[in-house]
């Protein structure tokens, strides 16, 4: 009995998988916002790295000069997790079988 109310219960949501790849202008939106957020990322890196670049040439203080660096490599970071990000959720889903995997194209290239 508890069987057939799972198989019952579970098969309409198991039909709503590509609803969301069915949507007319929701996978294109996604992929948008997501390249708009990456090159917005990267540009946000070269602001910081250069105005990290910046500040390093007038500081005499080393304790300054290594808090410099270190946000600049923080910030280089950042930028490769969000480059890699956006491909490995494509791949990852894909394999894990998401719905948003096969119609969202989340590589910013």
């Amino acid at each position: 009995m508890l069987l057939l109310a799972v198989i019952f219960l579970v098969n309409p949501v198991v039909a709503q998988d590509d609803v969301l790849c069915e949507a007319d202008q929701l996978p294109d939106m996604i992929s948008g916002f997501f390249q708009i957020t990456t090159t917005l990322g990267i540009a946000g890196l070269v602001v910081v790295w250069q105005a990290d670049s910046l500040a390093e040439m007038f500081t005499v203080n080393p304790e300054q000069k290594r808090g410099l660096k270190q946000h600049k490599r923080t910030a280089l970071k950042s930028a490769v997790i969000l480059l890699v990000l956006g491909p490995l959720y494509s791949v990852a889903g894909s394999i894990m079988s998401l719905p948003l995997a096969d119609c969202v194209n989340l590589a910013p290239w």
